[in-house]
């Protein structure tokens, strides 16, 4: 039996897998393995999707800033809806966490206008957070929320449209590193590549293990949040309007989502990779921490979700190939920032895989590759 022959086979159909998949399409015959029966089914489906350029240590910060003109500006013929919603963010902290706030305020304020508020401004734009609650915050104007449905399904749309092979089902059971390239064993038949690209999120660690690839220590950790109703005093426009409220340490987040609240304890529980479901324990938890610091009292969950996150020791991306298997490309680690960077990182791994240079827009953002290379995980693992 004749193997189907590809330049490329990314592993895994999140938002990772496909953004990068639609990338190499343009100029090799790629194939997008998804191990579910269809793509996007855990931790892309299950974002709270904001777009913050304050999140996250500097190379995220960066690879968000870099992806913002794509997002503001996608080609029209594969994102068939506008892929941002203003959403202001806004970092809440108590008394004692102020030095937290302003450390923050003196990283990310570089590169990112931020303001730094007080109690009385906190509950003017969310008249939720308690008084006496919150003595300051960080006041974010430039956040988003993203459609992440139809960033996802934009890419797919535009993979298949150069050309690309999406095959569902298709969970990796061997690689094989022959002559030059890769035999690769899966549900849905043997297929042979020069290159993988390795977007397996919470599966990356295994699936580096079968390309016998160094381990990068990846952990994948669940995130909790649920459905909740607003207060009935609350207007519907005050409530629409409201910005994502932070806890400067991360320790909770509320969001309006749709007319209802989105909240989460921001839990991050080491988990195996799995089809992550969501703990009693961590809803209570979550109530606890919302109730706390809001006046909100919960009544009834209307939804509950869970998903994995997943990081190595610095939380920062791994990209990058493998410096012990053969043209294996690591695309991992991402954690929470996944969807907002992945125009950019999508962009910047196709440059690396492909070992063009990096985009000139993303380098200005000031991306040090070294930040991000498997390499810098020797020994971590």
């Amino acid at each position: 039996m004749v193997k189907e022959r590809f330049d490329v086979a990314v592993i895994g159909g999140g938002i990772a897998g496909a953004s990068v998949a639609a990338e190499l399409s343009k100029d090799r015959r790629v194939l997008l393995l998804e191990m579910e029966n269809q793509p996007g089914y855990h931790t892309t489906g299950r974002s709270a999707a904001v777009f913050a350029a304050v999140y996250g240590p500097s190379p995220i910060r960066a690879l968000t800033r870099a992806s913002r003109a794509f997002f503001a500006n996608a080609p029209e013929a594969y994102f068939e809806s506008t892929l941002f919603r203003s959403r202001p963010i806004m970092m809440i902290c108590r008394k004692e966490q102020e030095p937290v706030l302003d450390r923050t305020i003196a990283q990310v304020g570089v590169m990112t206008p931020v303001e730094r508020i007080n109690e009385a401004a906190i509950r003017k734009l969310n008249p939720m957070v308690k008084t006496g609650y919150a003595s300051a915050a960080m006041l974010d104007m430039s956040g988003e929320d993203i459609d992440v449905s139809s960033l996802h399904q934009g890419y797919l749309r535009q993979f298949r449209a150069f050309g690309g092979d999406l095959r569902c089902n298709a969970s990796v059971l061997g690689l094989v590193r022959r002559d030059k390239g890769w035999q690769l064993e899966t549900e849905a038949g043997e297929f042979t590549a020069d290159t993988i690209v390795n977007a397996a999120g919470a599966w990356a660690e295994h699936i580096g293990h079968l390309a016998r690839a160094e381990p990068i220590g990846l952990v994948p950790k669940r995130r909790t949040a649920a459905i909740v109703e607003g207060p009935n005093e609350l207007p519907p426009d005050v409530l629409t309007s409201m910005p994502i409220t932070i806890d400067i340490e991360e320790n909770f987040y509320l969001k309006p989502d749709a007319g209802r609240l989105l909240i989460s304890p921001a839990d991050e529980t080491p988990s195996p990779a799995c089809d992550a479901q969501p703990e009693e324990m961590d809803i209570a938890l979550c109530v606890e921490r919302i109730e706390n610091a809001f006046d909100l009292r919960v009544q009834r969950i209307e939804s509950k979700w869970a998903g994995l996150r997943s990081f190595v020791a610095d939380k920062c991306p791994v990209v990058g190939y493998s410096s012990v298997a053969p043209s294996f490309f690591w695309l991992a680690g991402q954690g929470g920032y996944g969807i907002q960077t992945a125009p950019a990182l999508a962009r910047l791994a196709a440059s690396q895989v492909l070992r063009k240079p990096m985009p000139s827009d993303i380098a200005a953002e000031g991306i040090d590759l070294s930040e991000i290379d498997p390499s810098r995980l020797i020994g971590r693992g």
